[in-house]
């Protein structure tokens, strides 16, 4: 480095060069290294634990029946049977579960996302009377158990006649506060002076909204999708009760827990049933993994 850049820079980044030559050199040190090695060594041993039994589970839908539960267990079968995966489409309306799970997730999360968004910004955002009391009664509802809820909500469903429909499937569940929850604390940590700005520019609330608050979200809102799909994609109480020709509207879940029925002992082909339906949210989950760590790790730490 030369004299002339060393004299332009300020006491403070001398000293911050200096901390960060004096973290690498202790980052080289031999017992150093070593809690490196062994924090990787950790986290590796504790992924293992936990993909473990997705691993196990895999393999075993490639097993042939007969060696399902065969003492000692074994972690792979005398045979790969991959046409276990095409059987399962053999044994009831299986693609028709899929294409309703499909259906249901992806509306209700699209009603989750708006009802959430905007109710979100009005408690978050907007100053009007009685905005916190009402929003402290509105996320009380997250203390009622979603099981005692369930007869109250099938009774409006029968007097709207929704019973076995989708709107049964979608609608009920789409007005929780969690989702309102998660978007109102985010948005609070978004700087006033960007709204202070547009209302300058004559932008309305509306305006500021979408073209403001909106974009500076998406990782909130790509976190809350991932929660509310895979949400709806597991329901099964609910699906349970409020549909009753499963054949025709029947969700992943329900299908499954009929499935074990259709097909008797069929035990690999029930596992293969099940590894189909985790492959949505699986790579869901992958595909939106950036926002989903940038959004939890901002969405709780706002708010004035």
């Amino acid at each position: 480095m030369s004299t002339e850049t060393v004299t332009t820079l300020t006491p403070r980044a001398l000293r911050d060069r200096r901390d960060v030559r004096r973290a690498r050199g202790a980052a080289t040190t031999p017992a150093a290294r070593v809690r490196l090695i062994l924090a990787h060594i950790g986290i590796y041993v504790a992924a293992l634990i936990f993909i473990s039994p997705l691993i196990y589970a895999f393999f075993s839908a490639l097993k042939p029946n007969a060696e399902m539960f065969s003492m000692p267990p074994t972690l792979v079968g005398s045979e790969l049977r991959w046409s276990n995966f095409v059987d399962v489409f053999a044994y009831g309306p299986f693609v028709t579960y899929i294409v309703n799970s499909f259906i249901v997730a992806i509306l209700g999360t699209l009603v989750v996302l708006v009802v959430s968004t905007t109710a979100g910004y009005a408690f978050g955002r907007l100053r009007w009377k009685g905005r916190d009391a009402v929003f402290v009664l509105f996320l009380a509802t997250l203390m009622v158990p979603a099981e005692v809820l369930v007869i109250p909500m099938f009774q409006v469903m029968q007097w709207f006649d929704w019973v076995d429909t989708y709107q049964a499937l979608v609608l009920p569940f789409a007005f929780g506060a969690f989702g309102t929850f998660l978007m109102r604390q985010f948005f609070r940590g978004i700087p006033y002076e960007l709204e202070e700005a547009a209302r300058v520019d004559g932008a309305g609330p509306v305006r500021t909204f979408l073209q403001i608050i909106l974009p500076l979200s998406k990782s909130a809102v790509a976190v809350l999708a991932v929660f509310t799909f895979l949400t709806f994609w597991n329901s099964y109480l609910w699906p349970l009760i409020v549909t009753v020709d499963y054949n025709a509207h029947g969700t992943l879940p329900v299908g499954l827990a009929s499935f074990a029925g259709l097909t008797g002992t069929r035990w690999d082909l029930q596992m293969a049933a099940a590894i189909i339906s985790m492959i949505p949210t699986t790579l869901l989950v992958i595909i939106l993994q950036k926002h989903l760590v940038k959004g939890i790790a901002m969405a709780g730490l706002g708010g004035r």
